[in-house]
């Protein structure tokens, strides 16, 4: 018994150490090529565009790297290994998505605005509130997001550590090890963005979509090889494992749950698939990190290039994920998964571990494995809050303190200093508020962010491109009026209070039924755009008229 407990203990010590030396080389290569951006950083453009210089491919895969994010790697993978059938919606409903901002939102943003979302909305609108309202949206939309992927890494720590419940690191335990990480991962996505602007974070993104893309294809081709490439023992074996049977493939299990004798319930149940599928596929157009990655190209046709680039690259990672899922379901098994997580966010890494054991033979392959596997996703990780920090402090640095309180006069040097300021404060809130919500699932919390973008900036967004009479008051209720119902109705909702997997399991002040507020918010921010504009007498045009020509034909874009 000793020397299995030796020899587990040294295998841990290996794990570890390989961890951490991955980790670490990959934050040394991304350091490097953040200081390198630094130095090509010279003007405004550069730090929020990127010179607007990348190619379709480049930045397609910055567009993967930046949207692929810890929810897509580790939630969706949890999702679909703890609920089969059920846990594939997120896969599906991301990728619709991209159509939308294809087809309605890519080609018109690129042509119409400069570095950030407010310059579409503020183009004919009277500037000072519009760009206000923009900005508070882009942060609050930043901050659900940022808190996601920071959860994500605290989770991802005490597996890839192997600190067990009693056990310690470094004289930290299992919970403390947790809001280190989450604090180092701050610290780090603002060194990205302070130092390297757009440039390096985007370089940072094609680099990390490159190492998820790879991981996740070594792991699917594992998966698939250990069933010889028959899919039906895959789903068979996962099906038998998940401890659920043939309810597995079917669904029902999380959504649309029929509950005998609670015909509410059951109505609730399905209303909440209904929502999350809504803001699923209209969030993604609406997420301000996605849309400023349309601004770093030179043109719109090659903004529309780089769009399909990225849904070919994240339609493809989003098909591993069922591979990853199922797979975690079928060797590693549903209660070995909620042991260790209980919202199922380590499922791919333990999978990785269950391959590397299987594969590479004994724990020290199974450490091999889930070292790669696990520095790829805290790349994942640093990558997308980097694109999502980058995103908040420029709307507050362009949006509001250049626009609003400078009221067009602060310089360019003045505006970007400013832009690192708000990059370190966005990042302490995110810091703070992330401790608070360890108990929650990650691409659960991304698509309360997909809710609140949905409802509070796409309305804004397409009334502004398509609807003539549009004018600032419908601007404004469309984008107060979304992300207020959006964020009220998550705070009254389960997941902030009133059941065991809550951020206050312990409180109860739940009077909205549905975990996403989607099905409401989204069109209360349509049908409040669309009150405040008729109310307002105010309307231009021949602004209008320009806005169609620019964002139609790029006449006069930046």
């Amino acid at each position: 018994m000793g020397t299995i407990l030796a020899a587990e203990a040294t295998n841990g010590s290996t794990s570890r150490t390989l961890t951490i030396t991955l980790f670490l080389v990959f934050v040394a290569i991304t350091l490097a090529i953040t200081v390198w951006a630094s130095r090509q950083t010279k003007t405004a453009t550069d730090f929020y565009a990127g010179g607007r210089q990348f190619s379709g491919f480049q930045n397609g895969m910055a567009i993967g790297g930046d949207y692929m994010s810890a929810a897509s790697f580790l939630g969706i993978a949890g999702l679909i290994a703890l609920y089969g059938y059920d846990g594939f919606l997120y896969s599906i409903g991301f990728l619709v998505a991209w159509l939308v901002a294809l087809l309605l939102v890519a080609e018109f943003l690129r042509n119409s605005g400069r570095y950030t979302m407010a310059d579409v909305l503020a183009f004919r609108m009277r500037q000072r509130p519009v760009r206000t309202a923009a900005s508070v949206s882009t942060i609050v939309v930043s901050i659900f997001y940022l808190i996601a992927q920071m959860v994500g890494a605290g989770a991802l720590v005490s597996l890839l550590l192997g600190i067990k419940p009693g056990a310690t690191f470094l004289g930290m335990d299992a919970d403390t090890a947790k809001v280190a990480t989450i604090i180092l991962v701050g610290a780090l996505m603002i060194i990205y963005v302070t130092v390297g602007g757009m440039k390096g974070t985007t370089y940072v993104q094609i680099v990390k979509a490159f190492m998820l893309m790879g991981g996740a294809l070594i792991m699917v081709v594992m998966v698939l090889a250990h069933y010889k490439f028959n899919l039906s023992a895959l789903l068979g074996d996962a099906a038998d494992q998940s401890g659920k049977g043939s309810a597995f493939l079917e669904p029902g299990l999380r959504y649309g749950v029929e509950t005998a004798g609670d015909a509410a319930k059951t109505f609730y149940s399905k209303m909440d698939l209904l929502s999350l599928g809504l803001a699923l596929v209209l969030g993604t157009a609406g997420l301000p990190h996605i849309l400023t990655r349309f601004y770093t190209v030179p043109t719109s046709r090659i903004a529309r290039k780089s769009v399909l680039w990225a849904i070919g690259i994240i339609g493809t990672f989003y098909l591993f994920t069922l591979a990853l899922g199922f797979g975690a379901a079928a060797l590693v098994g549903g209660a070995n998964i909620t042991a260790q997580d209980k919202a199922g966010n380590t499922a791919a890494p333990q999978l990785a571990q269950q391959l590397g054991i299987d594969y590479l033979g004994g724990d020290t392959g199974g450490s091999i494995m889930l070292a790669v596997i696990a520095a790829v996703a805290f790349a994942t990780i640093l990558a997308v809050v980097a694109g999502l920090t980058l995103a908040s402090s420029s709307s507050l640095a362009h949006d509001f303190y250049a626009s609003v309180i400078k009221r067009g006069t602060a310089s360019e040097r003045d505006e970007v200093r400013v832009a690192r300021i708000s990059a370190l404060l966005i990042g302490a809130v995110a810091i703070a508020l992330s401790i608070f919500a360890q108990s929650l699932n990650v691409a659960f919390l991304v698509a309360l962010a997909f809710a609140v973008a949905a409802s509070a900036n796409l309305p804004a967004i397409l009334y502004s491109l398509f609807w003539r009479r549009f004018n600032t008051a419908g601007a404004l209720w469309s984008i107060y009026g979304g992300l207020g119902a959006a964020v009220i109705l998550v705070f009254f909702s389960p997941v902030v209070s009133g059941s065991a997997t809550a951020m206050f399991p312990d409180q109860d002040w739940q009077w909205f039924p549905l975990s996403n507020p989607g099905i409401i918010s989204i069109p209360l921010g349509f049908f409040f755009g669309w009150l405040g504009t008729v109310l307002s007498k105010e309307t231009d045009p021949e602004k209008y008229a320009e806005l169609e020509v620019r964002s139609l034909t790029g006449h006069g874009a930046h």
